[in-house]
């Protein structure tokens, strides 16, 4: 979902697929076609023993986010071990911040894991607005969490610098529309260059072999 678009839910998709089919039928992924190369690398965060980052940016709200999900969940399963893999939520608008807080709150608490697939699902599938703290919290204690610990988490001082630091992180890869994946600071893509979301993940492979490289 493009920034300037999600208001109404609509992706300018149609471009990248044209280029997409183009690029397919000349070989392998094309720069500038089905990805773009940083002209100045983003910021890495590696852990101790992996060799490249991937990482999804995300908004709860993008119905593409959430059509993608399964097929990034299972993808991330497999990744080779010297590939570390996170989700950062973009926070492009003060709408888009709020689920970057739910995002780091749940991650704080330890409850990514069971939660997330939770959260796409009450807002694309059961219609909820999660958009004030009281709904929110509302929703998390008939998950099971407590209430208590999950506002303070919501309201923690920790989790408005992670917000923040997620906000830097899509500005220094220019995203401007989600879900788009961004590999080792110096590659993104997304559905709507690849042509599809599981063409998205085969680039995304095939950055990761380069970024091995040190391409």
């Amino acid at each position: 979902m493009k920034r300037r678009d999600f208001s109404i839910h609509l992706a300018g998709t149609g471009l990248g697929l044209a280029l997409a089919g183009s690029a397919r039928a000349q070989g392998g992924p094309v720069e500038g076609t089905q990805y773009v190369r940083l002209q100045t690398a983003a910021p890495v965060s590696l852990p101790e023993g992996k060799k490249v980052e991937v990482v999804e940016f995300f908004w709860y709200e993008c119905p593409h986010c959430y059509e993608f999900e399964p097929l990034l969940d299972s993808w991330s399963k497999r990744v080779p071990a010297d590939v570390a893999f996170r989700r950062v939520p973009v926070g492009f608008t003060a709408r888009h911040q709020i689920g970057q807080k739910i995002f780091y709150a749940l991650e704080e608490m330890g409850q990514v894991g069971a939660m997330h697939r939770k959260v796409f699902t009450a807002i694309h599938a059961q219609g909820k607005r999660l958009l004030s703290e009281s709904d929110i919290v509302a929703f998390m204690v008939a998950n099971g969490l407590d209430g208590a610990k999950f506002t303070e988490s919501f309201r923690s001082f920790s989790v408005a610098t992670k917000a923040n630091r997620a906000k830097q992180l899509s500005e220094a890869y220019k995203i401007d529309g989600v879900p788009a994946i961004g590999v080792q600071g110096r590659y993104y893509t997304s559905g709507a260059l690849a042509g599809g979301h599981d063409r998205a993940l085969a680039v995304a492979d095939y950055l990761i072999g380069r970024a091995r490289q040190g391409a």
